[in-house]
């Protein structure tokens, strides 16, 4: 993590800048990428300020706290500056099981169900009654069911008819 160490209306003392350093460097331990972390000390009569900006690529993190001695102002917003990377990183890593479940595609999913040899096969037998793929689009849509098994009367083959995510219907049809 990079950390600039600006001093406002005080003189520069390198103890104050390594300590701030020494504190702020702890939030890159729950980083899982670059930072950058500009750190302003400023003295205004017995006010001693600590303003804490992190850039985490391109998400920007403040913490500023105020109290009557410098080292604990640094203690204090280096606490509340890694309880909120905390948060945004939990919310990160939140998005992106959600988005890598979410992409698994059926067909990983059937192959990892094949490969860990777990499943189990239910076998239901149903009639193929014959009817138009018509008569099948009206008879799913008025039933609760997610597919149609039935007998092509056109053609004398076995259809599928099944309702899709879209709301639309898909028709299975073997070819040759």
């Amino acid at each position: 993590m990079e950390i600039k160490v600006t001093f406002r209306h005080t003189e520069p003392m390198n103890s104050l800048r390594d300590y701030a350093i020494e504190k702020i460097s702890k939030v890159d331990k729950y980083l899982d990428f670059p930072a950058e972390a500009h750190v302003v000390l400023s003295v205004e009569k017995f006010r001693h300020q600590v303003d804490v900006t992190l850039n985490l690529s391109g998400t920007w993190i403040k913490a500023v706290e105020e109290t009557e001695d410098m080292y604990s102002a640094i203690d204090q917003v280096a606490d509340k500056l890694e309880k909120q990377v905390k948060k945004y990183m939990q919310k990160i890593r939140t998005r992106r099981s959600e988005t890598w479940h979410s992409e698994v595609s059926s067909a990983e999913r059937e192959e990892d169900a094949a490969s860990s040899e777990q499943f189990v096969i239910e076998v239901e037998e149903m009639e193929a009654k014959p009817m138009d793929p018509e008569e099948a689009a009206m008879q799913i849509s008025y039933s609760n069911q997610d597919f149609l098994v039935f007998r092509n009367s056109n053609t004398n083959q076995i259809n599928v008819i099944y309702k899709k995510k879209n709301g639309n219907l898909g028709l299975i049809q073997p070819v040759g």
